[in-house]
């Protein structure tokens, strides 16, 4: 796999417009500042088959909130015997489509568990505007992942879950996490990459700018961008 980090199209989305102007108003003092947002990934084998597409849009999506000038991110990933990672927050697109592009898949069980707990861990010192996790299965216990989705919620911490495929196990606990956070789950197919690089432009514009940026959004994007802000109205 390449180390280089992923380039971004020249083209521009309805998601990039939309962050230009949202770093507009972050210049002059604005609600998108001081987002924060942590980034989760399964790493587990499953997810092999689509890695490399989804690495580069994850990449894509840093770079694009380039813009926002105040949007510190990130990166977990969980993968093979117990292996969970960390970086350390950073506010530089580059080095983050870096270290992303530096992970491979490798065998394991799902340990989400350890990703809700660390966000929690990491809004208790300094608040965490989202949590984004991408993977397609589950293979833990729902309610004590249930249970601290709620610490979550109660902390102000929304999980955006975006999942891959259609397991049925996965989809029902996702979306009582997405639930009890205060979040949004939507399933992505693999084949259907533009699909997932709206859905993380959308989450980077919750975290800089709040419920209303992404609302807007959403009146322009429609479709899964539309989904998450419904789910999230009805909370």
């Amino acid at each position: 796999m390449s180390r280089k980090p992923p380039s971004v199209k020249k083209s521009q989305t309805s998601v990039d417009h939309f962050l230009s102007e949202l770093a507009t108003r972050s210049s002059g003092g604005q609600a998108g500042a001081n987002g924060r947002l942590l980034f989760a990934m399964d790493a587990t084998a499953s997810r092999q088959p689509s890695w490399d597409s989804a690495a580069q849009i994850q990449g894509e999506m840093f770079a694009a909130a380039d813009d926002l000038g105040g949007l510190s991110v990130q990166l977990a990933f969980f993968r093979g015997f117990g292996e969970f990672k960390i970086s350390q927050w950073t506010d530089r697109p580059a080095e983050m489509a870096r270290l992303v592009a530096s992970v491979s898949c490798l065998a394991g069980e799902t340990q989400i568990i350890k990703v809700l707990k660390h966000a929690l861990n990491e809004t208790r010192k300094t608040r965490v505007d989202a949590l984004v996790f991408v993977g397609d299965s589950m293979e833990e216990d729902v309610d004590a992942l249930g249970q601290v989705a709620g610490e979550l919620g109660l902390a102000g911490l929304p999980v955006f879950i975006f999942q891959e495929a259609n397991d049925p196990i996965a989809s029902f606990a996702f979306q009582q996490i997405a639930k009890l956070s205060g979040g949004a789950c939507v399933q992505f197919d693999r084949a259907s990459a533009e699909t997932l690089r709206k859905l993380l432009g959308a989450i980077a514009v919750y975290a800089a700018g709040g419920r209303k940026a992404l609302s807007n959004l959403a009146k322009s994007e429609g479709g899964a961008v539309l989904q998450i802000s419904n789910q999230m109205a009805r909370r």
